[in-house]
């Protein structure tokens, strides 16, 4: 590759890497392995960067992780618990909140865990997600409503109402 595309690669992978990190983390629920899920799809993307580079590299990313992870869970056939969070920045207002979000995700099945985390924290559409996870969007469309019912399920039971926002919309 070119001195000028590893430039381009450079800054793109500095820009879209805290990004895919947050998300890996949300999906796997472990720093460690969502470290390696980026890692792997940055090479994968960067091996490809001279198609990619004009046209989705952060999708393409994306869906490396998600296929890495549906892989990973494969071969071990069983979920990690969450066991630590990243060192890294976060958007939530306070640690415990992205504590509790983790928490509440990692209850989810990991299909409906993907397509809430792709749909509510990536901001994908549903036609972006079903894509990405190569399912049909009305398979994004029943997961993503039992993945929220689950969650506010859970909200409800122990008593975290007030953190929905259709509890606030009511």
């Amino acid at each position: 590759m070119s001195r000028m595309y590893d430039e381009e690669f450079a800054t793109f992978a500095a820009g879209a890497t805290p990004r895919l990190l947050r998300s890996a983390w949300l999906i796997c629920g472990d720093a460690t392995e969502a470290e390696d899920l980026v890692q792997s799809a940055m090479l994968k993307v960067y091996l490809r960067w001279g198609r990619l580079r004009t046209r989705q590299p952060i999708a393409y990313a994306r869906k490396c992780i998600l296929n890495d992870h549906i892989d990973e869970h494969r071969r071990r056939r069983r979920e990690s618990p969450v066991r630590q969070l990243p060192e890294t920045a976060h958007h939530d207002a306070e640690p415990e909140d992205t504590d509790h979000v983790v928490r509440l995700l990692a209850a989810l099945p990991q299909r409906e865990r993907q397509v809430v985390v792709m749909r509510h924290y990536a901001g994908l559409s549903e036609a972006e997600v079903a894509d990405l996870l190569d399912v049909s969007v009305g398979t994004v469309k029943s997961s993503a409503s039992r993945g929220l019912a689950k969650l506010r399920e859970t909200l409800i039971a122990t008593g975290d109402v007030a953190t929905t926002k259709e509890d606030h919309h009511a």
